[in-house]
């Protein structure tokens, strides 16, 4: 990868996650992960969702009717409750790829982070999974900030505000959606919103 840019910073909040000093475990509690493929623990539905909430929240400040709040509070955010609330001790494994990834998404939500990124949430799953998860992003983007990898350019314009534009690791372009589609700023985009690459 000698032509891939593999320097600069990551900021959130104006600091540099990569600065010497910086809390990890303050940062994974700020920001959550979704990746390609679901990936839930093999445990049940009601542990994947409290796993990290009971890790980071002491024990005294924890009750069992807490934590029964915070697992309906998830799971009904991304649209599970009603179908797995008399199966929370199911294992998570034996779900669905949808609800899988939809757990995976719950399982954040205790902890509240400010930030979720999304690497290509849906490139596992088939087209209606992906209109559902595509719909969940849109609802969770009104409380979290969300950011997606994706290399579809529908779903880009389809889920998102503000589009960014990335080559060998270059930012080349960031505008609204809307305006880097219809009037992309740099040559590139527009080749590259045109299939004339990629």
């Amino acid at each position: 990868y000698d032509n891939v840019r593999t320097s600069g910073q990551v900021l959130i909040d104006g600091h540099d996650i990569y600065a010497p000093g910086v809390d990890l475990i303050e940062l994974r509690k700020r920001v959550g992960m979704v990746f390609q493929r679901p990936n839930p623990l093999p445990i049940s539905v009601r542990d994947n969702v409290l796993y990290a909430y009971r890790l980071h929240t002491p024990r005294s400040e924890r009750s069992r009717d807490a934590e029964q709040e915070e697992l309906e509070r998830a799971l009904s955010a991304v649209h599970l409750w009603d179908d797995l609330k008399d199966r929370l001790r199911v294992r998570a494994t034996s779900l669905q790829l949808e609800q899988q990834q939809k757990l995976c998404i719950a399982r954040l939500l205790p902890l509240k982070p400010d930030i979720i990124l999304m690497d290509e949430p849906c490139s596992a799953l088939d087209p209606d999974a992906t209109a559902a998860i595509e719909e969940l992003i849109r609802e969770l983007a009104g409380d979290f900030t969300i950011v997606i990898v994706t290399h579809n350019m529908a779903q880009a314009r389809r889920i998102s505000d503000e589009c960014v534009f990335m080559l060998l690791g270059e930012i080349v372009e960031h505008q609204r959606t809307e305006d880097l589609f219809i009037a992309p700023a740099d040559k590139r985009t527009a080749d590259y919103i045109e299939g004339r690459f990629g």
